[in-house]
């Protein structure tokens, strides 16, 4: 049972209010802002408590959502909730973003009053709310394929080489009352996240990787969709099959919609996709890469004669140099009051905050198959040989576009029925580092 729903701006401005009983006071959102802040590190815990009040959240779109609970609830099935409804609002207003829930806190709160009666849940399905929905969304301006300054998940690569701009995909689903708001559209990501551990003598100690196909709707009718995934899919070591590449995770599931009849023969997935974002599929490869790690370091850590702490980095990207789009920042953990830096070109830069005493290198645009370096020098004070121990790890972020590290591809995306007039469907690929730490 739900208390109420708040969303919260990571300065902590008050953007959507709900009190569905009046069981607690507006002093509750000043309360959880206060715990939420207070707290050390980047991850708060998704449950916190205030006398017999429970706070669960998620941070979606650099938002707090939040529900409060003085029942004995299931934490999991509120977090579920707040996943659904963030999916929901995208649907309707396009985005999540401070702005965008500004501009559509009419359409967010009639939302709120269909989804939730009394703080019981009533549905978050978007086929099911068009019915009842009548306020429009409110956009920042007219989307246009010329428009490439607002980046978001979706926009894909065609197999005939098209591009579609990242934001043709942010933008609301069609009105239910006929106003088409743009081309019918579908949107497939496949999307993978990297945890990596690297030993200090370039081992490779431990690897996820979770990944998700996404498709995102703006068909006013489509009876089915065949998602092809490669021939050579296999779910388990022992499913192995195929004279090509293998291309192997460990777990796989679905969503409830799709049917899985050709799957095991023809590795095909069917679903009838309904207008908004779904995950259809989501898999998870443990403990081994089908290739090499996409970075490497090579660190060198000495002191001078003058007593300084020297750190000498070269960071390889071995990916091919078609891959040209890389965004990491490299963090080398250290106790040191000034910098000096020689970088590789002039277009990086390096800083050092005192808050987490960590050297931040930031290099806008890394191509594959290349190779930077940066020698970075630090003032440390009372250096000593175990001082020089605490230096590192190196941990990485970054952005892949055009690359799945599983090796999966959408062989084909196929309508039935054959969809006429200005339809499209786009694919992407992209790979998040999630944690790709480095020992040094």
């Amino acid at each position: 049972m739900i208390s109420q729903i708040f969303i919260l701006s990571s300065k902590g401005d008050h953007l959507i209010y709900k009190d569905f009983r009046g069981e607690v006071g507006k002093d509750a959102v000043t309360v959880f802002y206060e715990k939420v802040t207070a707290l050390t590190g980047d991850q708060p815990p998704v449950v916190m408590s205030h006398k017999e009040l429970h706070f669960v959240h998620i941070r979606q779109g650099g938002l707090y959502w939040v529900v409060t609970t003085t029942a004995d609830s299931s934490p999991f099935t509120l977090v579920e909730f707040l996943n659904r409804l963030t999916t929901l609002i995208k649907d309707y207003c396009g985005s999540l973003s401070e702005k965008s829930v500004r501009m559509n806190f009419a359409l967010i709160y009639e939302l709120l009053d269909e989804v939730v009666d009394n703080g019981y849940i009533q549905t978050t399905s978007t086929d099911i709310l068009k019915n009842f929905i009548q306020t429009e969304a409110v956009t920042s301006k007219p989307f246009s394929l010329f428009d490439l300054s607002n980046v978001g998940l979706f926009g894909a690569e065609t197999q005939q080489s098209k591009v579609a701009p990242s934001a043709a995909a942010a933008r609301p689903i069609m009105s239910s009352r006929g106003d088409q708001g743009g081309k019918s559209e579908i949107f497939v990501d496949v999307v993978e996240r990297m945890s990596v551990v690297i030993g200090s003598n370039g081992v490779l100690m431990k690897v996820d990787v979770e990944g998700q196909i996404r498709v995102k709707c703006y068909m006013p009718s489509c009876l089915e969709m065949r998602i092809g995934l490669n021939e050579e899919f296999s779910i388990g070591k022992s499913q192995l099959r195929g004279y090509g590449a293998a291309v192997r995770v460990d777990e796989c599931s679905f969503h409830q919609a799709v049917k899985l009849d050709e799957f095991d023969q023809h590795r095909i997935l069917k679903v009838c996709p309904s207008q908004g974002e779904h995950v259809v599929m989501q898999y998870l490869l443990s403990d081994e890469l089908p290739s090499a790690p996409p970075f490497r370091l090579f660190p060198t850590i000495e002191r001078d004669n003058g007593g300084r702490l020297l750190m000498y980095l070269k960071l390889r990207c071995d990916l091919p140099p078609k891959r040209a789009d890389r965004e990491p920042c490299v963090s080398v953990c250290s106790r040191s009051p000034s910098l000096s830096q020689e970088l590789s070109s002039p277009d990086q830069k390096a800083e050092l905050r005192a808050e987490t005493r960590a050297v931040h290198w930031d290099i806008p645009r890394f191509p594959g198959g290349a190779q930077l370096s940066a020698l970075f020098k630090l003032e440390v004070p009372g250096l000593s040989s175990a001082s020089m121990m605490e230096v590192g790890p190196v941990g990485l972020s970054f952005e892949l576009p055009k690359y799945t590290c599983t090796g999966l591809q959408i062989r084909f995306l196929r309508l039935t029925p054959v969809q006429a007039g200005s339809s499209q469907r786009w694919v992407r690929y992209v790979t998040h580092s999630d944690s790709y730490t480095i020992r040094i």
